[in-house]
């Protein structure tokens, strides 16, 4: 490796920190700093920028932003508070199912912040401590993105794999990473169940509630949802768009049913934009979805950010490695044909740089193909794309931080001594574990 070769990719490297100090558009804007330093300045060849990827999320959040603006997303908000309502004493491992749902279904985790503070109020009404739903939620929130049939992750998995000879389809991949992700997110709320004293022996807590304005700040919130009135064209919106995700899934597990031309049947990523985008037109039809309200909400916006992320952080991790595949492969074709598995750590470090899973599988799995890595056992390490975990800087993170009024939901003194790391280490490890062995009984 020159030292030219390890220049540049500290330019990459440094790129993706500073974007991921910013957030947001800052991700993928600071990533073309990076990209011009290495086009105009090292005369590097640019790649490509993954264009397929970006139009698939640009239709699915559309979708998702139309039934948010119906009301749609209320209407399975109030579902999950009336299922936590109803088991209180439950929460711990109830909160991140839902959650996880509620990402798998829309296909970005932004549609949970209604929810968090909904499980903090639950948890402080029944004495529990609130760290433990709300750390694991939170994980939860991000981990149900490797399971939406919808997710960049999922779509570019399947698209990147089929191009290099793995021939999967996105029901086969929820079918390992589904059972996987529960398998993982269940062992992280089991561990999470007394996870620190309880609020009764907690000298700090009980510090806090012995000021009456304090203890009426921390019990006075009283968040929900139920009292909303949710009107008909909301929950017919919910209805178009889980319609559009089974016929989704029904091409994708029958391609037989695709149109064809000369014998190449449409590709799933052009029929995931049409359902989307016609799915989004029916309910801007029939559900009074105010398209200017869409574009004001949370789904779309975090789903445009996701869009710039993507663009410009894969656009530089390609033109990177595709001008040193040579040499990538011979420094490590050796540890990943004794380790496959160990590329897993790859995407899991990858992942805490750069805050999006979707990029890392677009800008990862094209090096591990490269590589000789078999499609299962990329497959099976899919779970560890997720690892922005473990810094406590994204958005969802921060927020559940700030709903839990009590306190014990903390991003520690010394970063990394956080709410979130114990439930997230333990979630992706477990999860890529049980990916691995399923993907290899299955395939």
């Amino acid at each position: 490796m020159s030292i030219l070769m390890i220049l540049q990719l500290l330019i990459v490297l440094g790129a993706l920190w500073v974007g991921s100090r910013y957030g947001s558009l800052a991700l993928g804007a600071i990533s073309g700093i990076g990209l011009a330093l290495l086009v105009f300045g090292f005369g590097l060849k640019p790649g490509s920028p993954p264009t397929d990827v970006i139009y698939i999320i640009i239709a699915a959040v559309t979708c998702a932003g139309i039934m948010q603006a119906s009301g749609g997303m209320d209407w399975l908000i109030q579902i999950a508070e009336r299922l936590l309502r109803k088991h209180p004493d439950r929460i711990t491992f109830l909160a991140p199912l839902c959650t996880f749902f509620l990402t798998v279904l829309v296909g970005t985790g932004h549609v949970v912040y209604t929810l968090m503070p909904i499980v903090c109020d639950i948890a402080l009404k029944k004495g529990i401590r609130p760290e433990r739903p709300c750390g694991v939620a939170s994980i939860a929130s991000q981990v149900g993105i490797t399971c939406s049939p919808i997710a960049a992750a999922v779509v570019a998995f399947v698209t990147i794999s089929n191009t290099n000879g793995f021939d999967i389809t996105i029901p086969r991949v929820l079918m390992v990473s589904i059972p996987a992700c529960l398998c993982g997110l269940m062992a992280a709320a089991a561990a999470s169940y007394h996870r620190g004293l309880d609020l009764d022996k907690d000298p700090v807590f009980q510090s806090k509630i012995s000021d009456p304005l304090m203890r009426d700040y921390i019990y006075g919130g009283g968040a929900t949802t139920l009292d909303k009135n949710i009107p008909p064209e909301a929950k017919r919106a919910v209805y178009i768009f889980l319609l559009a995700l089974a016929v989704i899934v029904m091409f994708a597990a029958v391609p037989s049913l695709l149109p064809s031309w000369d014998g190449k049947a449409l590709k799933m990523n052009i029929v995931i934009q049409i359902v989307m985008i016609s799915a989004a037109a029916l309910m801007i039809i029939f559900c009074k979805a105010s398209p200017k309200k869409a574009v004001a909400g949370p789904v779309w916006q975090s789903g445009m950010v996701a869009v710039v992320a993507i663009y410009g952080i894969a656009w530089l991790a390609d033109t990177y490695f595709s001008n040193y595949m040579d040499t990538m492969q011979a420094m490590l074709t050796d540890i990943v044909k004794d380790y496959p598995w160990s590329i897993a750590l790859v995407f899991f470090l990858v992942s805490v740089l750069i805050n999006s899973q979707g990029a890392v599988v677009v800008a990862m799995l094209p090096l591990a193909y490269s590589l000789g890595i078999a499609g299962p056992v990329l497959l099976g390490v899919l779970p560890s794309v997720y690892g922005y975990f473990f810094i406590p800087n994204y958005p969802s993170d921060i927020a559940t931080v700030n709903f839990d009024r009590s306190g014990t939901t903390v991003i520690g003194k010394y970063l990394l001594n956080h709410s979130f790391m114990m439930p997230g280490l333990i979630c992706v490890f477990t999860s890529t574990i049980v990916a691995y062995l399923l993907s290899m009984v299955l395939f």
